[in-house]
C-alpha cells in the first residue's frame, strides 16, 4: 500500500469515485481512494439508479446535466458499459400550484440549454401511458431523465480514475484522522498509516464518524428509503416488442417515482411516516446490508401507486429494496472546503449521487486543482451552514425534507421543522406586535408585521401573497414617517491589529475608509468573481468592522483564512453585536431625541460612537433602505433597552416596525442589489456594476485585480439592467427568462414589487451587443410574457438628496 499521496478520498461510493477521476482529469495523479470494503458499499450499491436535471437551483440543474452528460464520456474512455437507459421522464402535475412550478422550472431551463417542455394529459398518455390521467392536468417533460447501473457507472469512475493514474485501496478501515503541524494528514488505517497533503470525506453512510476523526461535525443523516420491482407488466412487454422503453414517471401527488426495470416496473416512494436511521452513528459492520422489509410506513404510498399506476396491483412484488442514504437538511449535497480546517475537505450528503455526483466530483476537483469552482456553488458549499447547527436541529429538518421532496416549493415558503431555534432578545417583544417570521441561516427574523385579525401566516404562493397589504403597510411607513428592524441579521467581522489596513486592502477590491467613515467594496476571488459585498467601517486606524449578509458567515470566514496576514486579526462577531436601524424622512429627529450627541452634522457615510438613551451604539449613517437612515449596533445585552429608548422617542414621529418583506421591496425603490441574487461567485464585478466601488488607482495588489482590469478593458460580455414590468398578480423572483426579439437574450436575478411607487420591477442579464438605453423587452413570469421597459434610474431620491441629506 500506497505511504503518501497528494490527496486521500475516504469512500468508495459514486461520489468518492467521481472526486478521484475529476482529480485525475484536472491533472493530478497522485490521488488514492480507501474504502473499507467494496467499492459501491453503503447507500450506492442499493440506489435505484435514476438521474434527472429537474432542480430548483440553475447551477445545481447545471451540473446534474453535466453528470447525465458525463456518463457516455465514461464509457468511451474506460470501454466499460455504465448500463445507460435514456428514456425520458414526465413529473406530474395534479393541480394549479403544482403546474406553476413546472411552468417555472421549464422558464428556467429555457436560457440553460435544456430542452425540456410542458405537456397536457394527451401527451402524458402518449409518453407514459402507464400513468392513469385522472386529475392530472400536465407535467413537464425532460428527454434526458433515465437510469443506469449503479455498480458499473461507480467502477467506470473508479477505472477512469485508474487510467488517470490514481491508486485505489479496497478493504482497508480508516481508524484516525490527524493533523501535522504544516497541515498535512497522518490517515491512520488498519494497514498502515498514509501522509496525506489533503483528505477528502467521501464517505456517505459514515461521513459523520468519519468527520468525528477530525473533530468535524458534518449536518447530515441517514434515512431509510424503500422501492419496490414489480414482476412482468403486459404493457411494459408490449412496448419492448415494438423496441420501446418506458420513461420514467414522477408523481408528486403519490410522493413517487416509477421507472420501468426489466420486463416489470420500479417504483419508490418518499413516504410521510418516514423514519431516520442509526440516530446515534452509522455501525462499522454495516456493508452490504439491507434494511428489513417494512411495508407499514409505505402503505398509503402503495394504495395511491395502484390508483395512479394500476398496471403495479396486478403485477404483484417481486423484490423490496430497503436502505439508508444520507440527507443535509436543505437536501443538497455538503461539498467544498470544510470551514475552520485545512486541507480538509467534504463530498457528503449526495442524496442523487447519479443525478449529481458528476457535477460534485467536477466541482469539488476545480476548488482542490484551481482555487475556485467555475460557478457559484454555493447551495451545496458545507459553509451554507455554521458552528451553531447542532445533531438536534439537523434531525428534524432531514425529516422535514425527505417529507417534502416532492412538494411544491415556493419562493416565500418558510418550512416550520427545528424551529424557532436562535432568536435575539427581541423575539418575545416582536412576537407580541404580530410578527411573522422567517428563518436565516438558523436565525428568526421578522418578515413583516401581520395587525389586527391578520393571519399570522404568510401563504405560499408563486403570485402575491397575503403579506402583500402588510408590507405595503411596512414600507409606506419608512418612506412618510420612520421605520425600525434589527440589524442581527447582518454579518459583522472585526478586524484588528497593525496590518489591520494593509490586509484589507488586498482583500478588498474598494477603497479602504479613514477613521470616522465607512465605505462599499466588493470583495474579488482571483479570476474576478464575486466573493462578497461589504461594508467596511473604519473605527481607528487599527480597527475596522466588515458588515455583510448574515447567511454567508461561514463562507466569508473561510476565505478570510484562507487569505490571512500578518499583524491582522478577524473574528466573526455575528452574534456578539446587534442592535436596529431606523430609516425614513423623521429617523434623524428620532436619534436626536434619544442622545445628547450631536448628529445634526453626521453625513452620509459617517460612523460615530454614540450613547443612545443608556446604551453605547457603534452608529452608522446608512441604510440599505434607501433612505435618509441609520444603522445602530450594541451588545445583545442591552438590545432591550435601546429599542425602549427608541420606541419610545419614535411615536411622536409615527415610527413603525417592519421586516424584510419591506425592506426587499424598499431596496427596489433605489436599484439596490442584493447578495446571492444579483451578487454571487457567479457574476463580475463589471458585469453587476460593482466595479464603480473598485479603486483602481490605490497601489495595493488586491485579489483579483488583473483579473478586473482586463475585464474592464475588454467589456463585459453582459450587464445587469433594470426594469419596469407589466406584472398583474406575479412579480419576477428569480431566473425568469428576458425575451427579445422571440428570443430567449438573458435571465432575471431577481425583482419584486415597489410598493411606494406601485411598480413591479426585475433585475436581469442582457447581453451588451443589445443593450440601448430605450430598451424593451418581454419577461416570462409563469408562463406569460410581459413587456418590460429599462429603468435608467431609481424610481425614489433619484439625485440621492434624501439618503445622503
Amino acid at each position: 500500500m500506497k505511504t503518501t499521496t497528494r490527496v486521500a478520498v475516504i469512500g468508495g461510493g459514486v461520489v468518492g469515485c467521481s472526486v478521484l477521476y475529476h482529480l485525475t482529469k484536472l491533472g493530478w495523479s497522485d490521488v488514492m481512494l480507501i474504502e473499507r470494503s467494496d467499492l459501491t458499499s453503503g447507500s450506492t450499491w442499493h440506489a435505484a439508479g435514476g438521474f434527472h436535471t429537474l432542480n430548483g437551483d440553475t447551477n445545481m440543474a447545471a451540473l446534474q446535466g453535466y453528470t447525465i452528460r458525463l456518463y457516455k464520456e465514461l464509457e468511451a474512455i474506460t470501454g466499460m458499459s455504465c448500463g445507460l437507459h435514456h428514456v425520458g421522464g414526465v413529473t406530474l402535475a395534479d393541480n394549479a400550484e403544482r403546474m406553476d412550478m413546472l411552468i417555472a422550472e421549464r422558464a428556467k431551463h429555457r436560457y440553460m440549454g435544456l430542452d425540456t417542455e410542458i405537456v397536457g394529459p394527451d401527451e402524458i398518455a402518449r409518453i407514459a401511458p402507464v400513468t392513469n390521467l385522472e386529475g392530472i392536468i400536465g407535467g413537464l417533460y425532460d428527454p434526458l431523465d433515465g437510469h443506469l447501473d449503479p455498480s458499473g457507472t461507480t467502477h467506470a469512475y473508479a477505472r477512469a480514475a485508474k487510467m488517470g493514474g490514481a491508486t485505489i485501496e479496497t478493504h482497508c478501515m480508516v481508524r484516525e484522522t490527524t493533523q501535522r503541524a504544516d497541515g498535512t494528514w497522518d490517515v491512520v488505517t488498519d494497514k498502515g498509516t498514509i501522509h496525506a497533503e489533503h483528505v477528502v470525506n467521501a464517505a456517505g453512510l459514515w461521513a459523520r464518524e468519519v468527520g468525528a476523526m477530525a473533530g468535524v461535525y458534518f449536518p447530515l443523516h441517514p434515512m431509510e428509503h424503500q422501492y419496490i420491482v414489480t414482476g412482468d407488466v403486459p404493457l411494459i412487454l408490449e412496448m419492448a416488442a415494438d423496441g420501446r422503453e418506458h420513461p420514467h414517471v414522477m408523481d408528486p401527488a403519490g410522493e413517487s417515482y416509477l421507472r420501468q426495470e426489466g420486463r416489470g416496473l420500479c417504483i419508490g416512494f418518499y413516504e410521510q411516516p418516514c423514519r431516520p436511521w442509526a440516530v446515534d452513528g452509522t455501525p462499522w459492520s454495516f456493508g452490504q446490508d439491507l434494511l428489513p422489509d417494512d411495508f407499514d410506513k409505505i402503505e398509503d404510498s402503495i394504495a395511491f401507486a395502484y390508483r395512479r399506476f394500476p398496471a403495479l396491483e396486478s403485477a404483484g412484488v417481486k423484490s423490496v429494496i430497503h436502505g439508508p442514504f444520507t440527507f443535509a437538511p436543505d437536501g443538497n449535497p455538503l461539498v467544498g472546503p470544510v470551514p475552520g480546517m485545512r486541507n480538509y475537505w467534504s463530498a457528503c450528503a449526495v442524496m442523487a449521487g447519479f443525478s449529481q455526483g458528476g457535477g460534485v466530483g467536477l466541482m469539488l476537483a476545480q476548488w482542490m486543482v484551481e482555487g475556485e469552482t467555475e460557478r457559484d456553488t454555493f447551495a451545496m458549499d458545507c459553509a451554507r451552514f455554521g458552528d451553531w447547527i447542532t445533531p438536534g436541529y439537523t434531525r428534524p429538518k432531514v425529516i422535514e425534507n425527505y417529507q417534502k421532496r416532492f412538494s411544491v416549493a415556493y419562493p416565500n415558503e418558510e418550512l416550520p421543522a427545528a424551529r424557532p431555534f436562535r432568536q435575539t432578545p427581541m423575539y418575545d417583544i416582536f412576537d407580541g406586535m404580530g410578527a411573522v417570521w422567517g428563518a436565516q441561516y438558523g436565525l428568526e427574523v421578522v418578515n413583516y408585521f401581520a395587525q389586527d385579525d391578520e393571519p399570522r401566516f404568510e401563504t405560499p404562493s408563486f403570485r402575491r401573497s397575503n403579506a402583500f397589504d402588510a408590507t405595503a403597510r411596512e414600507v409606506a411607513a419608512v418612506r412618510n414617517a420612520v421605520g425600525i428592524n434589527e440589524t442581527q441579521n447582518f454579518g459583522k467581522y472585526l478586524v484588528t491589529g497593525p496590518g489591520a489596513r494593509d490586509w484589507l486592502d488586498r482583500i478588498m477590491a474598494g477603497r479602504i475608509p479613514k477613521p470616522g467613515r465607512l465605505s462599499l467594496t466588493p470583495m474579488l476571488s482571483p479570476k474576478g468573481r464575486l466573493m462578497g459585498d461589504f461594508t467596511v467601517s473604519c473605527l481607528n486606524d487599527d480597527t475596522f468592522q466588515l458588515t455583510a449578509s448574515y447567511g454567508a458567515q461561514a463562507f466569508h470566514m473561510r476565505w478570510f483564512e484562507q487569505h490571512e496576514g500578518p499583524g491582522v486579526t478577524v473574528e466573526n462577531v455575528s452574534d456578539r453585536l446587534t442592535g436596529f436601524q431606523i430609516a425614513g424622512p423623521r429617523a434623524r429627529d428620532v436619534l436626536a431625541d434619544c442622545t445628547r450627541a450631536d448628529i445634526s452634522q453626521m453625513r452620509f457615510m459617517d460612523v460615530r460612537q454614540i450613547t443612545v438613551g443608556m446604551v453605547d451604539c457603534l452608529v452608522q449613517r446608512v441604510s440599505y433602505t434607501g433612505d435618509l437612515g441609520f444603522e445602530l449596533y450594541c451588545d445583545p445585552m442591552a438590545q432591550r433597552a435601546l429599542w425602549q429608548t427608541l420606541w419610545q422617542a419614535g411615536q411622536p414621529h409615527g415610527m413603525r416596525p417592519f421586516g424584510m418583506r419591506a425592506m426587499m421591496s424598499l431596496r427596489l425603490d433605489k436599484l439596490f442589489g442584493s447578495w446571492a441574487r444579483e451578487f454571487s461567485p457567479d457574476y463580475t464585478a463589471a458585469e453587476t456594476g460593482m466595479d464603480r466601488f473598485i479603486q483602481w488607482t490605490k497601489p495595493a495588489d488586491f485579489i483579483g485585480r488583473d483579473a478586473a482590469q482586463a475585464e474592464r478593458d475588454a467589456g463585459p460580455a453582459r450587464r445587469l439592467l433594470h426594469f419596469t414590468v407589466d406584472a398583474t398578480d406575479a412579480d419576477v423572483v428569480a431566473y425568469e427568462p428576458i425575451w427579445l426579439d422571440d428570443a430567449v437574450v438573458g435571465f432575471c436575478t431577481s425583482g419584486g414589487y415597489s410598493h411606494h411607487t406601485g411598480t413591479s420591477i426585475a433585475y436581469g442579464f442582457v447581453p451588451v451587443d443589445r443593450i440601448t438605453d430605450d430598451l424593451e423587452v418581454e419577461i416570462e413570469i409563469l408562463g406569460q410574457r410581459h413587456a418590460a421597459r429599462r429603468l435608467l434610474q431609481p424610481l425614489f431620491d433619484t439625485d440621492g438628496a434624501r439618503m445622503r441629506g
